[in-house]
């Protein structure tokens, strides 16, 4: 193509071999096709493309050639013709279109050593979880004492829990999709010691360089759910915009609470204070148990409305719809002074939560994404 640059402004150069610019590299490219199919033939995937490295010499020569000749812009870059010859040579054995824009697997030739990498797109498996264990993180953990590399305080585990929810679906799904690793984006996410109930929490998982892209999903909710810890449905594929699109949001959610007392209490007064609170506005300062991981900020928070209800001779439970992004139990106990208004200080008795549940999760974005049918996947629901 440089040849082809140099003719159209009336300069010509009979052919050398080897060429003095690539070194006939181009007669490789039926070598380098013939890997990349092996390669790619052996991953699941509906499209390919093909990209190189070249020898950093070959690329500054070819640079100071435009140069010196005045091409800049006319002759097709080496590299780029490459790529092109070597897919026109791969496609009839991969038996799967070239995609230029959203490829799922594209092969790397490293036109130096004749090796041949894939970068596979990450699948996104999204649905809702139930977490029914208060002793499990949503995600996983890193020791606080080794960051992951195994003590004697977490038994050479590397983690500060056993298990979480993301491990508990993400192992598997991992295994199925012959994968590297995965990754769990939930829409927000609830304390260790809360439960997760009602329809459940929205969450997309990512499984990065998968070997096989259409899996089960009826296998991996089966799997996943063969325990007492969490339980997972509606589980679909979603393209990667839908983790900004999960994340993103910002749903209202319900919960349940249940409050302790510290002093005897009027149940009528519980009632009205719990009614004081509908449309409520709160400043919350970043609470004390989580200042050690979250920036020292004043957060402004919506409570939607309050219910009390199931009282005891100590104890109450406190219905309450919130902005995302509330922290409940330092609603209830004012965290000293931290959140203000709070529901101990008009009260006038201090109380505590004692078990917190969430009960739902406003959001109903994910029932786009079940009716969307997506180009790169066969959709299967499972209920």
């Amino acid at each position: 193509m440089l040849r082809d640059g140099l003719s159209e402004g009336g300069k010509t150069f009979a052919p050398e071999s080897p060429c003095p610019l690539c070194g006939d590299i181009f007669d490789m490219a039926g070598r380098f096709a013939e890997t990349v199919a092996e390669k790619i033939n052996e991953t699941e995937s509906d499209n390919f493309l093909v990209g190189c490295k070249v020898d950093p010499e070959i690329a500054e020569l070819e640079r100071s050639m435009w140069r010196e000749f005045g091409t800049e812009g006319t002759a097709e870059p080496l590299k780029a013709e490459l790529n092109r010859e070597i897919g026109k040579l791969a496609a009839p054995i991969i038996c799967r279109p070239v995609e230029f824009k959203e490829p799922q697997v594209v092969a790397c030739v490293d036109t130096r050593f004749a090796d041949v990498t894939l970068d596979i797109s990450p699948i996104f498996i999204a649905g809702r979880y139930n977490k029914l264990s208060r002793e499990i993180p949503q995600t996983k953990w890193p020791c606080r004492v080794c960051k992951g590399k195994g003590c004697p305080r977490c038994h050479g585990t590397g983690k500060m829990y056993q298990t979480s929810v993301q491990e508990i679906i993400g192992d598997p799904a991992l295994k199925m999709a012959g994968g590297r690793e995965h990754f769990f984006h939930g829409m927000g996410r609830e304390d260790i010691d809360a439960l997760m109930l009602g329809e459940g929490r929205p969450f997309v998982l990512e499984i990065s360089q998968p070997m096989i892209r259409d899996i089960d999903l009826d296998g991996l909710k089966n799997e996943a759910n063969n325990t007492i810890l969490a339980q997972y449905h509606s589980l679909h594929f979603v393209p990667r915009s839908a983790v900004a699109s999960y994340k993103g949001s910002d749903p209202g959610k319900t919960y349940r609470a249940r409050v302790v007392a510290e002093k005897p209490f009027d149940r009528e007064k519980v009632i009205d204070v719990a009614e004081s609170f509908k449309d409520a506005s709160l400043d919350q300062r970043t609470p004390h148990r989580v200042e050690h991981r979250r920036a020292d900020l004043i957060r402004n928070r919506t409570i939607y409305w309050v219910r009390a209800e199931n009282f005891g001779e100590d104890s109450f439970d406190l219905i309450m719809k919130t902005q995302s992004g509330t922290y409940v139990k330092e609603f209830v106990s004012g965290d000293g002074g931290r959140t203000r208004p709070n529901f101990s200080e008009r009260l006038g008795i201090p109380c505590k939560v004692d078990l917190l549940d969430v009960q739902d999760v406003d959001f109903n974005g994910d029932r786009d994404y079940l009716l969307m049918r997506l180009p790169t996947q066969k959709q299967r629901l499972t209920t």
